[in-house]
């Protein structure tokens, strides 16, 4: 079975090696990108009503826990 997926591995690396060099392409031309003009324009505005937030400070008293875990004296 080793010997099978060796020889499928090396046809297949093969294959890709003759593709690749198989294909040769040339730029036979460069290219050229269109000119664009751009004149005038404004941004757009926008006006926005928010609510507002009023934040305040209360000291609140929490009350303190004290845990006794039970004895195991049994």
């Amino acid at each position: 079975m080793k010997i099978a997926t060796l020889a499928a591995v090396v046809i297949g690396a093969l294959v890709v090696a003759g593709g690749i060099y198989m294909i040769d392409i040339d730029q036979t031309q460069e290219a050229d990108l269109p000119s664009i003009a751009i004149e005038g324009g404004q941004m757009p505005a926008f006006e926005a009503d928010i609510g507002e937030i009023e934040m305040t400070e209360e000291t609140v008293t929490v009350p303190s826990i004290t845990v006794t875990p039970p004895n195991n004296d049994s």
